[in-house]
């Protein structure tokens, strides 16, 4: 009875969702001219969204895609507006987050306890508060982002699901969530060239979730560890230079691209990433990492002043042992012989608020600081 309830759900609202109009944009126009714009959120990093204040609390979110969201209070009715804007009420619960990146940003705007679903299973979280989340029944796992369950979602009574950009891979996906009733937001933070233009996304979470306040205190004191890490001023010339990279299970060896976020946060703590494009030839796609012949990364990193290994893929490695069993022509690199080995911990990147706390990881394993890490740890 209860799966023919949902099903007849699913067909009604399939038969009267519309879709998107020429006329949306202006009906939208039209809604907001009777409406005060009164503000627009401070952005100092983040470029991926914007945010304009209207009179009686409302708020509309524009995404760097052209995606746009109204925020509606708690306590008003959302007003009419074009079927090219979702409406979201503010604070919603039973949050669907399929968006892996934005996760830890929930958390550490104080809103962990209204997601309840997720699309990545405990066997693949690092973060504590998750797992506990998992552990004690506060959270479950409602399918993966292609695929999710959705009579759970139903049953759940979802209130928003939260997506990456990977769901425009599977548009069916989110066209049947949102034939559901469910109102689905594209997220980019990854998307984002500044590391902490990512972590300011927690000021649209907290502005959501109804924790405006308490995300931007974050932000500020985040923002402040950042200027002190980064109030320094190195001349090119004297920059130790980084590798950071992983081995595959076929050998070949994984770096990220110059300019994304892991290597302008070795160029922000003082370091110089030792690959640019031209020693990569690097290509034109989205991906933020790409694979390299063993041979030809000792080619170009062999005289880095410091390697990190990046074990957030597989299993992460406790000595330089571990490191030569991926390859024994690490032993001839300079950093291996110096004693300039890192490792990084499993949370380096779901740990999306941490940006200021890796870049200071950074500094102190680039400066020779004896000063306890968090998220890198040495090879001995």
């Amino acid at each position: 009875m209860k799966t023919f309830r949902i099903i007849t759900i699913c067909l009604i609202l399939m038969l009267t969702v519309t879709g998107c109009s020429a006329n949306s944009r202006q009906e939208r126009k039209a809604v907001f001219d009777d409406l005060e714009k009164t503000a627009s959120m401070e952005l100092e990093y983040a470029t991926q969204f914007s945010v304009d204040y209207y009179e009686g609390g409302y708020a509309l979110v524009s995404i760097a895609d052209g995606r746009e969201y109204l925020i509606v209070p708690e306590n008003k009715d959302a007003p009419e507006v074009g079927s090219d804007v979702t409406v979201i009420k503010s604070a919603p619960d039973n949050v669907y987050v399929a968006a892996s990146s934005a996760m830890d940003l929930f958390s550490a705007a104080g809103s962990l306890d209204r997601v309840k679903m997720t699309s990545t299973d405990i066997s693949d979280w690092t973060l504590p508060d998750v797992r506990d989340a998992f552990e004690n029944g506060r959270m479950i796992y409602a399918g993966k982002y292609s695929a999710p369950d959705y009579e759970l979602l139903l049953a759940q009574d979802c209130s928003l699901a939260v997506e990456s950009t990977m769901i425009y891979h599977s548009p069916e996906t989110m066209e049947q969530i949102e034939n559901l009733g469910i109102p689905v937001m594209v997220e980019r933070s990854s998307y984002e060239e500044h590391p902490l233009g990512r972590l300011e996304w927690i000021k649209l979470y907290g502005l959501i979730m109804g924790k405006e306040e308490e995300a931007e205190k974050f932000f500020i004191e985040k923002k402040e560890l950042f200027d002190e890490v980064t109030d320094i001023d190195i001349p090119e010339g004297e920059r130790k230079t980084v590798a950071f990279f992983y081995i595959s299970s076929n050998g070949y060896v994984n770096v990220r691209k110059p300019g994304d976020y892991i290597s302008k946060m070795i160029e922000l703590a003082g370091g110089r990433y030792i690959f640019t494009a031209d020693d990569l030839n690097v290509d034109d796609n989205a991906l933020s990492t790409m694979n390299m012949q063993m041979e030809a990364f000792y080619e170009k990193a062999k005289d880095a002043d410091i390697i990190i290994y990046n074990s957030t893929i597989g299993d992460e490695l406790e000595n330089l042992d571990d490191l030569l069993e991926k390859s024994a022509l690490l032993a001839d690199f300079k950093a291996f012989q110096n004693g300039n080995v890192c490792c990084s911990d499993k949370n380096m990147f779901q740990q999306t608020s941490a940006s200021a706390d890796m870049i200071l990881d950074l500094y102190r394993v680039i400066s020779g600081s004896q000063e306890e890490t968090v998220f890198l740890h040495r090879l001995d």
